[in-house]
């Protein structure tokens, strides 16, 4: 009989770990294994994206409270949804003052979704094993039935700021806590050694036919310049450190590099992405593409790929953009080492804006390195397809 695998995840929306998800199930051995896929809210440019094996279990509308306006559930029949909402944040005022913690995001979706467990219905179904690959994975421990339960880890948790006892009350039920980099893995038991024993990592997979395919549709006229073009991918999100772009773009232009640099992405920095734009005089060289379900034309087509983060787990554009044969530079946050070989296949710059400047200017007025670096790239298998084996062990 098949293995049956669950998948939990809160929508497709365009992102790197929905792009990890999209390359694990389309390395999975359907003879073997019967895969459902949960989500919280069945939205996304990534739905249609979801390999036909793949059951998707039919929405339950109490699990799309995660993200509705607390007025709009206070006022509808999921009223108690919005009162459990309400304590949530005021109960997360009162942790940070006792304990002086700041409230971040993570911590933030953790109070949530502890305020909401108790309302929430189970998810149907029994599993061989069942795998929470986004977010907190207290639904994960208290709302499915499996034999084994995975949690997954997409980014450095020592930047995360969580709220401790909770994560220690949640990972002490699951089986295994898999990190998409060893890096990751070690940032993660810095923080809750005492997880040793069930933390492993297995790095992302990529659908390397599908990316290729992809890479060969059009792009923007805007994109069809003469300068020479950088490129950035991903959420406009502090994580991201794309408000820093434009003093950096200004800086290397000043060095007599004719660049415009491009932004492929959506979310809350834009406003001040633009703000940046203007206070720095980039407004011709610094373009806000905005979102693109397909980013890989983009990438295939543009002249250098630039991660210039604050901090990354394991940043899936930019393995794309080496699989595209792409020299590649990143900054140098806490995982970069697991990114990439440091002169190999990508470069490492100082995160500080002059010293990325320096850095790309370096890069730029090298062409024998940039072809090196592509060359570099074309002998790498970047899919990791053989790393679903890890996943196979577990189960």
């Amino acid at each position: 009989m098949k293995k049956r695998i669950l998948f939990i995840m809160p929508s497709m929306f365009i992102g790197g770990a929905e792009r990890s998800l999209l390359g694990l199930l389309s390395a999975i051995d359907y003879e073997k294994y019967e895969v459902s896929l949960f989500l919280f809210r069945h939205e996304g440019d990534f739905l249609h994206l979801i390999p036909k094996q793949v059951h998707i279990i039919p929405p339950i509308a109490e699990y799309a409270t995660f993200d509705v306006p607390i007025v709009s559930l206070l006022f509808s029949r999921q009223w108690l949804f919005g009162i459990s909402r309400l304590l949530s944040k005021f109960f997360l005022q009162i942790h940070c003052l006792l304990s002086g913690e700041s409230k971040g995001t993570w911590m933030s979706m953790q109070f949530t979704s502890r305020f909401l467990q108790k309302l929430l219905p189970d998810i149907p179904g029994e599993y061989d094993a069942a795998v929470s690959f986004q977010g907190i994975p207290d639904v994960l421990v208290n709302k499915v039935q499996a034999k084994k339960k995975l949690a997954w880890n997409h980014t450095d948790y020592s930047i995360l700021g969580p709220w401790k006892s909770y994560d220690r009350k949640i990972y002490t039920k699951v089986d295994y806590i898999v990190s998409v980099s060893d890096t990751c893995t070690d940032q993660f038991l810095n923080v809750y050694p005492e997880f040793h024993a069930k933390s492993v990592t297995i790095e992302n997979i990529m659908d390397s036919s599908l990316l290729e395919k992809q890479a060969e549709d059009s792009v923007d006229e805007l994109f069809e310049c003469s300068e020479i073009k950088l490129l950035s991918v991903g959420r406009y999100s502090t994580a991201k450190n794309f408000d820093n772009v434009p003093a950096i773009c200004r800086m290397i232009r000043e060095q007599g590099l004719d660049i415009k640099w491009f932004l492929i992405g959506y979310g809350g920095d834009e406003n001040l992405i633009r703000t940046k734009i203007q206070e720095e005089g980039m407004q011709e060289y610094v373009q806000l593409l905005g979102k693109k379900n397909n980013p890989y034309p983009y990438i295939r087509k543009c002249d250098l790929y630039v991660q210039p983060s604050r901090y990354e787990g394991k940043a899936v554009t930019v393995r794309e953009a080496q699989a595209l044969c792409k020299p590649v530079v990143i900054t140098d946050f806490a995982t970069a080492g697991s990114q990439l070989d440091n002169g190999i296949d990508g470069v490492v710059v100082p995160i500080d804006n002059a010293g990325c400047a320096a850095g790309i200017v370096r890069l730029l007025k090298d062409p024998q390195k940039m072809e090196q670096l592509s060359q570099n790239c074309s002998m790498h298998d970047y899919s990791n397809a053989a790393n679903i084996e890890d996943l196979y062990l577990l189960l």
